[in-house]
């Protein structure tokens, strides 16, 4: 189960990130010319058949891997990517369907018991939420206020996922396991606070771009502190 789980949700990431580029095109043939689609070395319509290619295959592993619930919920994780590729980007619902896409991929693991994984789910579509509106400056910067945002968000996040706050939906863990997630806790705080605070000062392109990065590589050590 988790591994057909986790090749479905695979599959419909991939889609998402091939779909990008094939909503892009025209843009980036403007703005960044050296993409796959603009550059030649991919033709458009291979791009979107191997969108659809893959959310086809990744509804289907869901299907046999969790059966109906599962696919419930990962049936409204490609509607949602498709969403947001063709139609939300670059609106300003952008940002918080890109968040609610990435939720949703915590959730499809949880199948039925979708509540028991509602923490983290907003943890990353928490963290998304920031990352994305802060990527609206990657090509021609921004101001210093979705950087501090970001900047918030995560310090909130670590200590949130820190767990050293007892109660509520946090629960007594094991020495081991709090140590670990602690540490892991830091290690996404180490990943994502510096880039957002050099962004915070100089809000260009070149750090926003950089912070955008570490916010997405981030993802492993907050998601890896969740699964502690």
């Amino acid at each position: 189960r988790a591994v057909g789980l986790s090749a479905s949700s695979i599959c419909i990431y991939w889609a998402g990130m091939a779909l990008n580029d094939w909503a892009d095109r025209e843009l980036d043939a403007v703005e960044r010319p050296e993409r796959p689609i603009p550059s030649g070395r991919v033709p458009a319509q291979t791009a979107f058949n191997l969108a659809a290619g893959l959310t086809a295959g990744g509804l289907v592993l869901s299907a046999l891997s969790g059966g109906r619930s599962t696919l419930a919920t990962s049936a409204a994780l490609a509607a949602t990517a498709w969403t947001y590729d063709v139609v939300a980007k670059n609106t300003v619902a952008g940002p918080a369907v890109m968040a609610s896409a990435r939720a949703l991929d915590v959730l499809v693991g949880a199948g039925a018991e979708r509540r028991r994984a509602l923490a983290p789910a907003l943890a990353v579509g928490a963290h998304i939420l920031a990352v994305t509106t802060l990527s609206r400056g990657e090509v021609h910067g921004g101001t210093p206020t979705p950087a501090r945002l970001s900047l918030a968000v995560s310090a909130a996040l670590t200590a949130a996922t820190s767990g050293r706050k007892q109660g509520g939906f946090w629960r007594r863990r094991s020495s081991v396991a709090e140590v670990t997630t602690a540490a892991l806790a830091g290690w996404f705080a180490r990943s994502v606070l510096p880039a957002q605070a050099a962004a915070a000062r100089e809000p260009d392109a070149v750090h926003v771009r950089g912070a955008v990065g570490a916010g997405i590589h981030g993802l492993v050590p907050l998601q890896a502190a969740w699964v502690a």
